[in-house]
């Protein structure tokens, strides 16, 4: 069998019925006409050997040889999409559209500041920013859906490369009436016992937080489990137990006279590290890397509460 027919337009077409499981939508993704999508696909079969759609009435589907193929593709398309990226740097430096991908408890209270710095220092860069389910970020990004993510460290793929950003801190939060809201800070002491509130096992800070308590000897209240880092500020306003938020939010949500009050640990400062990451031998890679010079700049400047670190 020989390959020599094979297009980058039939792999692409490919991917975005496996995406869309619809050739109509797949069609209107691609910008053709469902019977010229519909003759690649033909094609690209014949040309393998092999059935990889099952069509039918309802939700298309791929055959195992099909989701093989699939898999193999987007890697082909991300390697091509990456040479035309370095062409692009290598011309014109810090210019385009980079995708984010971003974890909702960070992005909104980090990114504005960012994204407005860099329109005025950059006008010809844009990041297209999309908030992902963290435990996510970094298949989509080796999918090619992000080229490049803000995530927690450290990483759970070795086919990625992160350059670490900063450390912010993590602080624990109670009501207004709390006995602990008179307090300066928080001991270790303290939180023996205390009732706290977590996010759902979808979220790093998840896993963070129930290590914390165990440690610390703390109690996770199982009867709530939170879905967004405000949804358990709410809660926490209600005297429902405690719970633990990232610095960045804190300073964004509760400002001095909320009815929380976020309180830093006492002899023990807890972190969560972030950096920027994106796939090994990625074609900008120096856009990448010249973005997280960027996102150290505005943090310094802007973010005194986080821990820049030096990225080696």
């Amino acid at each position: 069998m020989t390959t020599n027919k094979i297009t980058l337009k039939q792999l692409r077409y490919l991917v975005a019925v496996a995406d869309q499981k619809h050739f109509r939508r797949a069609a209107e993704l691609c910008d053709v006409s469902q019977p010229s999508l519909s003759v690649q696909i033909q094609n690209l079969e014949e040309e393998l050997g092999v059935l990889l759609v099952e069509r039918g009435r309802g939700e298309v589907l791929m055959t195992p040889a099909g989701r093989e193929v699939v898999d193999r593709a987007r890697s082909v398309l991300v390697d091509v999409q990456g040479i035309a990226d370095f062409a692009t740097y290598a011309q014109q430096g810090l210019t385009g559209t980079i995708r984010l991908g971003v974890q909702a408890t960070l992005g909104p209270y980090l990114l504005p500041l960012i994204t407005s710095a860099l329109h005025r220092e950059h006008p010809d860069f844009k990041l297209y920013i999309r908030e992902c389910v963290p435990s996510r970020l970094e298949s989509e990004l080796a999918n090619g859906i992000h080229d490049v993510i803000l995530a927690k460290l450290p990483l759970r793929s070795s086919d990625l490369v992160a350059t670490p950003l900063f450390r912010e801190p993590i602080l624990l939060t109670v009501s207004r009436d709390h006995p602990l809201a008179v307090q300066e800070g928080v001991s270790i002491k303290d939180l023996e016992n205390l009732p706290v509130l977590s996010l759902a096992p979808d979220f790093h800070l998840h896993d963070q937080v129930h290590a914390l308590c165990e440690e610390f000897g703390a109690n996770i209240v199982h009867d709530y489990v939170g879905t967004s880092l405000d949804a358990l500020r709410q809660m926490v306003a209600m005297d429902m137990g405690t719970t633990f938020v990232p610095a960045l939010y804190a300073k964004s949500e509760i400002p001095p006279e909320s009815d929380v009050v976020a309180l830093p640990l006492k002899g023990r400062r807890v972190f969560r590290s972030i950096g920027l990451v994106w796939r090994k031998g990625a074609g900008r890679a120096q856009s990448f890397r010249d973005l997280a010079q960027f996102i150290q700049a505005c943090a310094k400047s802007d973010f005194p509460e986080l821990e820049l670190v030096d990225a080696k």
